[in-house]
């Protein structure tokens, strides 16, 4: 029987057929659905707020979708069916994590305010196929999310709507690079304390850095980056901290080499190319935030050529500002999101 890690607890109220399940490798993306599968009664009731979130009136898809590299990507949308959706947004998940856990009350909210809702795991993450959060080209994940998107966009059965770019901490810097590479392909983007920068405290040491870069070069796939406790670092209040532990395919080991080496690589990238992002930006940000750094959210809204873009920062809130705080704050956000869509898409009829 596998042993127990410190990364997997034991859950209470579950069996311990189920607890082994849990114990299992999930390097591997069979084992990962697997355990998803097992777990997916009890997601709905967790006490937090994302999880009452209703699905009345909506058409939820999963599906696994092969593309031009031979990967099999798991991807879900959440699409209003009483009329035609206003707009697309398109989600991008963070580090470590899948869009089949809090994700799913943000597009459900989402999708009951009038909006198609898409989202995909990136390859190695969640329920997609790969090493479990192995990222040997953050260049080559992007692109995965731009052709996947782009086929969303393209195959619509509602026909051409206006699309949005919707990205949560390392997805936030996943946006950024496909709206750098697609420059023109978007009406916009919400950040959600987008990983533009990692903060001071959560960046390992020059001296650690430069080792890691050696050893990468010879065991990429390696664990072996020293990481701060990334759920007690993100959520704000304690019970829904320990909820994260339901988050099952969620990765909760230290980094790969690699991957830890494109994340650094592609933040000194983004926060060097802030005064070419011009689509119009919704920036949201936890003022406490310890895990990416505020300051860059401001220098983005700053130097930004955007002629639209907002701010919102949030005082004394932390990095999961959609999961880990307040109910009255979680909506409060989800609110702002929705009346900032809401407004572009009026702006755009009053245009048009």
């Amino acid at each position: 029987m596998a042993s127990r890690t410190p990364n997997k607890p034991k859950l209470a109220g579950i069996s311990d057929e189920l607890q082994k399940l849990l114990d299992s490798n999930m390097d591997k993306a069979p084992a990962r659905r697997r355990v998803r599968e097992a777990f997916k009664e009890i997601q709905p009731g967790l006490d937090h707020v994302l999880f009452k979130m209703p699905s009345d009136g909506l058409q939820m898809d999963e599906n696994y979708v092969v593309n031009s590299r031979g990967v099999e990507i798991f991807t879900k949308s959440w699409i209003p069916v009483a009329s035609k959706p206003k707009a697309v947004v398109c989600y991008c998940h963070g580090y470590g994590d899948t869009c089949t856990f809090f994700f799913e009350g943000i597009a459900r909210k989402l999708a009951s305010s009038g909006y198609a809702v898409y989202s995909m795991d990136y390859p190695g993450l969640g329920l997609s196929e790969g090493l479990h959060c192995y990222i040997p080209s953050f260049d080559l994940l992007v692109d995965d999310v731009i052709e996947y998107f782009s086929q969303v966009k393209k195959n619509l059965a509602f026909g051409v709507l206006p699309s949005f770019l919707f990205g949560q901490s390392m997805g936030g810097a996943v946006a950024l690079k496909v709206h750098l590479k697609q420059p023109t392909a978007w009406d916009g983007a919400i950040l959600v304390a987008p990983m533009c920068k990692i903060a001071d405290d959560m960046y390992p040491p020059w001296v650690v850095t430069q080792v890691l870069i050696g050893v990468a070069k010879l065991l990429p796939k390696l664990k072996l980056v020293p990481q701060t406790d990334l759920a007690e670092a993100a959520f704000k209040e304690e019970k829904k901290r320990e909820l994260t532990a339901y988050n099952v395919i969620a990765y909760k080991d230290k980094p790969r080499l690699r991957t830890a080496l494109e994340m650094l690589r592609t933040t000194d990238e983004i926060e060097s190319r802030l005064p070419e992002v011009s689509l119009p930006l919704l920036i949201m940000h936890g003022e406490a935030d310890k895990v990416t750094d505020p300051s860059v959210s401001k220098a983005l809204y700053e130097k930004a050529k955007s002629t639209d873009k907002t701010l919102k920062l949030y005082p004394g809130a932390y990095h999961s500002l959609l999961e880990g705080e307040s109910d009255e704050l979680i909506l409060q956000v989800l609110e702002d999101i929705i009346s900032w869509l809401d407004d572009r898409i009026g702006s755009r009829r009053t245009s048009s």
